[in-house]
């Protein structure tokens, strides 16, 4: 899930070297991905209305499904 965070966001920004995942999982059931971009890229990420974000995360969930977990997807400022 990780890596595929990562991909989504390398080519959604202007500099993919800034792109970092990190993931916490505080029990067995679900995954918690933090994702943070260089300053510049923080509305790209984002997109119109958080509708780029709020995408991420509907793939997010699906992926997660398939493991039988539950993840969630915070974008750092």
């Amino acid at each position: 899930m990780k890596e595929f965070i990562e991909f989504i966001a390398k080519h959604l920004v202007d500099n993919p070297d800034n792109v970092v995942v990190d993931v916490e999982e505080p029990d067995d059931h679900s995954i918690e991905l933090k994702l943070t971009v260089g300053a510049d890229d923080v509305g790209k990420v984002i997109g119109k209305q958080g509708k780029t974000a709020q995408s991420m995360r509907t793939l997010l969930t699906a992926v997660a499904a398939k493991e039988g977990k539950r993840a969630s997807l915070k974008i750092v400022d």
